[in-house]
């Protein structure tokens, strides 16, 4: 058991990973248009960059559940956060088109993994009674990558051309990768309590045929669904169809992202005095409201700032309940081999999800976006569904050794 001062040195560091992990995604869609000049890539060909760091995650993410669990958490982090290193620095490398993809694949190899492993950490080392504020700490993190990260890396870029922000990002993240590998306690826990010998495929199967564990990924599934369904066209949808100003565009991510690092900080809070579920409606009230009025049937008068703010606070309220609820499924011996196909799971999804609303989006003469109203009404759908699953998920933790992680340990000898 951590003292509170190791306690609140391994969130920071944890926060570290994440923030630089955040940053590297979340830098890049901002600097198509800078990719687009420097390397001659065709703007149609852009989506691709995003495209194949989604991929490679899924695919990792996939790879990663079936060995991630055998190793030292501390050693497994500081590896997979060097490879995330090297292929941001290669992103600032690259030449054309082909050589930023593959820099970019080699990003999301290691940047997947890397996610999963941070979370098994902080599953380990905190206790289920302060999970919910911890988790608020370490998804603070993407609030910060928002706020601080994003326009500081469009500034690199406009003083030093598009190379200037991935150098940056590396050099952050080998900084946090040494520090995470000098400070971090080895994490070898989980080991201790690994299942009897047999095949990774056998172990992996006995995690996705419990009935828990399958309600958690279905909740991955339609929480990233309802999310990514709105995510990428947020930025065409209030400026074209909303008439807010591109120039301060910057202004909604500056104050959503703020207010959403004070959100989850409280929710996490919160997620510990009244549980997961009660908290994650909230978030769920909030999130319809806004997909309704601000996306379905829009509201005249709805301020822009209140509709973006609003979904970034509802969403962010569901993810840390449903983050924290879910670090209780899995057995200390598989909650990196479990993360793994969770964040399989949640790029596979949202690279679904993306298909789906550019399937029911058209772009109008006047560019603005026609069949929001389906792309809000599906995200409205997938947000109840998702309020269920969460419902019965929380029911099944606290029966106990009866259900999920708990039945896992009666059937191995440690009920």
């Amino acid at each position: 058991m951590l003292n509170a001062r190791a306690e609140r040195r391994l969130l920071f560091l944890i926060a570290a990973v994440q923030f630089v992990n955040l940053l590297d995604f979340m830098v890049v869609m901002p600097l198509g248009p800078d990719f687009a000049v420097a390397l001659g890539i065709p703007m149609s060909d852009i989506g691709l960059i995003g495209g194949s760091y989604t991929a490679a995650a899924a695919v990792s993410g996939l790879a990663g559940a079936f060995f991630l669990d055998r190793f030292d958490r501390r050693r497994a982090l500081a590896i997979a956060m060097l490879g995330l290193v090297l292929g941001t620095a290669a992103g600032g490398l690259a030449t054309g088109l082909p050589s930023l993809l593959a820099a970019r694949v080699l990003a999301g190899a290691f940047g997947g993994p890397a996610t999963s492993i941070a979370f098994s950490i902080v599953a380990d080392a905190i206790p289920p009674e302060r999970r919910g504020k911890a988790m608020g700490v370490v998804m603070g993190a993407y609030s910060l990558a928002a706020v601080l990260g994003v326009p500081a890396g469009l500034e690199l870029a406009r003083r030093g051309g598009f190379q200037l922000p991935f150098f940056a990002v590396a050099a952050l993240g080998l900084a946090v990768a040494a520090l995470a590998l000098l400070l971090l306690p080895s994490m070898r826990g989980h080991l201790a309590g690994a299942r009897a010998p047999g095949t990774a495929l056998r172990e992996l199967r006995a995690l996705v045929g419990r009935p828990l564990v399958l309600l958690s990924y279905s909740a991955t599934a339609a929480m990233t669904m309802a999310s990514f369904l709105v995510i990428p066209n947020i930025s065409a949808y209030v400026q074209h169809n909303l008439g807010y100003p591109r120039e301060r565009l910057g202004l909604l991510y500056l104050v959503g992202g703020a207010l959403t690092f004070v959100v989850m900080r409280t929710a996490g809070a919160l997620i510990d005095r009244i549980g997961a579920f009660r908290t994650s409606t909230a978030g769920a009230a909030v999130l319809v409201t806004v997909l309704y009025a601000g996306f379905h049937s829009y509201v005249p008068g709805l301020p822009v700032l209140v509709v973006f703010v609003a979904f970034m606070t509802g969403t962010a309220i569901r993810n840390i309940s449903y983050s924290t609820l879910v670090s209780k499924v899995p057995l200390p011996s598989e909650r990196a081999r479990f993360g793994s196909m969770q964040s399989a799971l949640e790029h596979l999804s949202s690279a679904l999800a993306a298909f789906l609303s550019a399937r029911l989006l058209h772009e109008l003469p006047d560019q603005r976006l026609d069949g929001m109203h389906a792309v809000a009404a599906l995200a409205i759908a997938f947000t109840l569904a998702s309020s269920s699953l969460l419902f019965l998920i929380e029911r099944r933790v606290a029966l106990g050794p009866s259900s999920g992680a708990g039945a896992a340990r009666v059937a191995h000898g440690r009920g």
